[in-house]
C-alpha cells in the first residue's frame, strides 16, 4: 500500500518535469541509499537477465552476454550453481584460476 501510493506520488512530481528532470530525481533518489538498497531498488524496477538460454555457437561467449545482463542475484546464484556441478578436479581448476587474480 505503501509503495503504491509512493509510486503514485512519485508519478505525480514526474509529470512536471522534463526527461532530464526525471532522471536527475532517479539519480538523486538512488544515490541517497547506500550501495545495496540503491542495487536493489534499480534492480527491482530493470529487471534481471532471467534464465540463461542454450549456448547458440559458443558458450563462453554466450555466457559473458547473458552475465552482462544479470542482476547481482542471478549472477550469485548461478554461479554457485555451476559451480556446485562442476566435478572435482573442475571445481579446483576453477579456483587456482579466480585466486589467480584480485578481486575487482
Amino acid at each position: 500500500m505503501v509503495a503504491e501510493a509512493t509510486a503514485e506520488w512519485a508519478k505525480g512530481v514526474a509529470l512536471g518535469l522534463d526527461r532530464a528532470g526525471r532522471v536527475a530525481m532517479a539519480w538523486a533518489s538512488l544515490k541517497s541509499l547506500d550501495g545495496d538498497d540503491a542495487v536493489a531498488t534499480a534492480e527491482s524496477v530493470l529487471g534481471g537477465a532471467g534464465s540463461p538460454l542454450p549456448p547458440f555457437l559458443s558458450p563462453m561467449n554466450d555466457a559473458r552476454w547473458w552475465a552482462s545482463l544479470a542482476n547481482r542475484a542471478e549472477l550469485k546464484a548461478y554461479t554457485l550453481a555451476a559451480f556446485q556441478a562442476m566435478r572435482p578436479v573442475d571445481q579446483a581448476a576453477f579456483l587456482d584460476h579466480v585466486q589467480g587474480r584480485a578481486a575487482a
